[in-house]
């Protein structure tokens, strides 16, 4: 596990384009955390970081479960606060997006954790401050170790 906080927008962004630039087709996000902590803007960092080019535009998919960008690699952007685990499942051909040719991130991702693919990268995004975030980020995985990894030292523990 890595922690890395950061101290504005810009600052997460700006992590998880990084991240974005090691991830490919078919790779999957876990994003956890409470409302208003920067789950959407951690997503706009990797639709940057994909190659999306209105990716300041990326907004949360809340009232309509999903979103796709369309970007050098393409971004799968899933909101599954108003679901339970079996509306999810019964109601969504959501294997096609998990297991495609895009890369997948899902808001609230611990609501449908049994649905998640085993090979996966959690982030746990937390309010430290009023524009301070903590992102905890959970590789399950060889290659999301190797990501996370590829972090490097300009974002250990204190910011970028």
């Amino acid at each position: 596990m890595k922690t890395v906080t950061t101290f504005s927008p810009e600052e997460t962004m700006k992590v998880a384009s990084d991240i974005a630039s090691g991830l490919m087709p078919g790779d999957f996000i876990a994003l956890n955390g409470e409302l208003g902590s920067g789950k959407t803007v951690f997503v706009k960092g990797l639709a940057e970081g994909l190659g999306v080019r209105e990716h300041l535009y990326v907004n949360s998919p809340t009232f309509v479960i999903l979103k796709e960008y369309r970007g050098d690699i393409d971004l799968y952007h899933f909101d599954v606060y108003r679901l339970d685990y079996d509306h999810f499942v019964d109601s969504l051909d959501y294997r096609k997006y998990f297991y495609g040719e895009g890369v997948t991130v899902v808001e609230w991702a611990d609501r449908i954790k049994d649905a998640l693919p085993e090979e996966h990268l959690e982030v746990t995004i937390e309010h430290a401050g009023p524009d301070k975030r903590r992102m905890r980020f959970n590789p399950a995985g060889g290659r999301y170790i190797e990501i996370i990894g590829s972090l490097g030292e300009k974002h250990e523990n204190t910011g970028i």
